[in-house]
């Protein structure tokens, strides 16, 4: 029983975490970054690695 608890612990866990990544391309969709919560908390995003990303 303790075993199943983790399982579905762990289930959980990873659908929730699944659910809130995504990626976004720059204007020239020739370049992109992932994020695992928030598009504003990306490393990508905070150094500019794909210049400007905002919709046209």
């Amino acid at each position: 029983m303790k075993k199943l608890m983790s399982f579905v612990l762990l289930g959980a866990v990873v659908a929730t975490l699944s659910g809130c990544t995504g990626s976004i391309y720059n204007k020239e969709k020739n370049c992109d970054y992932d994020y695992l919560f928030h598009p504003a908390i990306s490393i990508s995003k905070m150094i500019g690695g794909c210049g400007d990303t905002s919709k046209s």
